[in-house]
């Protein structure tokens, strides 16, 4: 399954390696896909000083972690998806959060989920008909449930 990771769920697996999160990047090889527009590695570098505050790591630390966590993630440019996705996007969060409208493009153009902890996000595209917005509690229970489905048959 062909998954679009959002912003937070990057800087969580870098803030906590040993969350759920940081697993489901690490360890989901041959269950998920994940994809992301190759912004997200600027937004990652704009934020390193924040980070490095929040978790107490030094710069080069946050970025050998950053490169771990984000090893599995397919870092993609935005030029080939179509203007009208990247329109339908834009209109879809410009009263949500406009930072979004990347993630939101890719869904539509690859027509796959995202995986966002944005409650915030999640609530107004719903509101609006979109419910292709995953929690991590939803991508963990659907990984281990194939995980059980592969163990059965062997």
């Amino acid at each position: 399954m062909r998954i679009i990771v959002d912003a937070n769920i990057v800087f969580s697996a870098i803030l906590n390696t040993n969350s759920k999160i940081a697993d489901l990047l690490l360890n989901s090889k041959g269950v998920f896909d994940f994809f992301a527009p190759d912004f997200l590695q600027t937004e990652l570098h704009k934020y390193h000083p924040k980070i490095s505050r929040i978790s107490k790591l030094s710069v080069s630390e946050i970025e050998s972690v950053e490169r771990k966590i984000t090893k599995p993630i397919v870092f993609m440019s935005g030029i080939h998806i179509h203007e009208k996705e990247w329109i339908l996007a834009e209109n879809m969060v410009k009263d949500i959060d406009s930072k979004d409208t990347p993630y939101i493009a890719f869904s539509l153009f690859f027509k796959c989920k995202i995986w966002s902890g944005d409650k915030a996000l999640r609530k107004g595209l719903e509101n609006k008909g979109f419910k292709n917005v995953l929690s991590t509690e939803e991508l963990f229970d659907y990984r281990e449930k194939k995980r059980k489905r592969v163990s059965s048959r062997q």
